[in-house]
């Protein structure tokens, strides 16, 4: 059985979908999609967790959490915060970066705990991460695919310069540009526009190639089996 939803919209619209009780101890079996031409994911977190608990909102500002995972791919404080406060955590089940077009699937039991929640950082971008935020596990049994969207931590201004953004050594960078932006337009999480680019590989406004780090929502996909 298969259900399909938009998971970049609010979790209301989720919930109406799949139901609102609880569920119990579901075993999932979750593969994640990079579904971008040339942006690569750093390491993973997936959570399960109570209601009350949030790896990101969008329309507040980002924890010091989220901020460390969104402009340096750093997990390890998101996974403290979520595992102290109850929640069950995977961290990096990709082994790594999950590169344009690759897949990674994992299994996950969620314990008693209620809804979904993951998120990695974009390379390269200045804050940029792909994200799910607390969708409701559904208690019925089946095949549940959405894709998802990114999101902007608004703790970054989207300069797309090299010297403001980690340089794995995968990515090659332009030089000399000048700056898309020189301050944060939107300090709240929210949707993220997308990287702007341009093709001079030593000047222009932008370090980033457009024919290749240029992208727009959706940037992954997800499907979840519920056994």
């Amino acid at each position: 059985m298969k259900k399909r939803t938009q998971l970049g919209f609010v979790m209301s619209a989720a919930a109406l979908a799949f139901g609102s009780a609880s569920v119990n101890a579901a075993e999932l079996e979750i593969t994640v999609t990079n579904a971008t031409k040339g942006i690569y994911f750093t390491p993973l977190i997936v959570a399960s967790h109570d209601s009350d608990l949030h790896m990101f909102r969008t329309g507040e500002s980002a924890t010091p959490e989220l901020e460390a995972m969104a402009e340096g791919g750093d997990i390890s404080d998101l996974a403290s915060l979520i595992g102290n406060a109850g929640g069950v955590v995977v961290e990096n089940p990709a082994g790594g970066i999950l590169d344009p077009g690759s897949a990674t699937t994992f299994m996950m039991n969620s314990g008693d705990h209620g809804y979904l929640s993951l998120s990695a950082m974009l390379l390269p971008t200045n804050d940029g991460f792909v994200g799910l935020d607390s969708w409701k596990i559904p208690t019925e049994a089946g095949t549940y695919k959405a894709t998802l969207r990114s999101y902007d931590a608004g703790t970054e201004a989207n300069d797309e310069l090299a010297s403001s953004m980690p340089n794995p050594p995968f990515i090659t960078f332009g030089s000399g540009g000048s700056g898309v932006e020189t301050s944060v337009t939107n300090d709240k999480v929210h949707v993220h526009p997308g990287n702007l680019g341009d093709s001079d590989s030593a000047g222009g406004i932008s370090d980033l190639d457009n024919s290749s780090h240029r992208w727009l929502n959706p940037v992954a996909t997800i499907t979840i089996v519920v056994k």
